[in-house]
């Protein structure tokens, strides 16, 4: 909920050439703050495998520049298991836990809930909103084992096709950004 203030343009009752506010009209708006952040809120990527490709660096960084608190991210890289499978899902997965605390967790997996980008910027906004910080999880090649799913407050799918990590990094970015324009109230998103 924003809250605006009437403010009045032209010259106020009381001013001192009376003659010239009688001929000057009042004209009246309302005036709303731009949204408040919790500057020490922020979203930050866990994500299972290597940094970036050099072919998937450009591009995220393309939308990095843009993004402003508490929009802007940051990656967090997990390292690959050498075990394979379930032994590998449950070892990254115990990783990936571990760095958690209480922040708001939104894991990709396609299997989750696919959103519009309107409700992904409401759904960025609203712990930020409640002062929690987000947390983004994208899994490893096995992907997760149940424990992330009980720990994920939202399970988001960016498609039911299955996608490159390197390319779910930079379609993230982009989402993002777009979220935070959104929330904004700029023309970036079109409906």
């Amino acid at each position: 909920l924003i809250l605006c203030t009437p403010f009045v343009y032209g010259p106020m009752p009381g001013s001192l050439d009376l003659r010239a506010a009688r001929r000057q009209p009042r004209r009246a708006f309302l005036t709303c703050p731009p949204p408040v952040f919790n500057r020490d809120m922020a979203l930050r990527v866990l994500m299972v495998g290597r940094k970036h490709e050099d072919w998937v660096v450009d591009g995220i960084r393309r939308y990095e520049k843009r993004l402003k608190k508490p929009f802007d991210l940051s990656w967090v890289s997990i390292p690959h298991s050498a075990r394979e499978n379930d032994a590998a899902r449950k070892e990254e997965s115990e990783r990936l836990l571990a760095k958690l605390g209480s922040d708001y967790v939104i894991l990709l997996d396609e299997r989750g809930k696919a959103i519009t980008s309107p409700q992904l910027a409401k759904t960025l906004q609203k712990p930020l909103d409640n002062s929690r910080n987000v947390t983004l999880i994208i899994g490893g090649a096995y992907g997760v084992d149940q424990s992330v799913h009980d720990r994920a407050d939202f399970v988001w799918s960016l498609s039911p096709l299955v996608f490159p990590h390197q390319l779910v990094r930079l379609i993230l970015a982009e989402q993002v950004y777009r979220a935070q324009e959104i929330a904004a109230g700029r023309p970036y998103h079109h409906e």
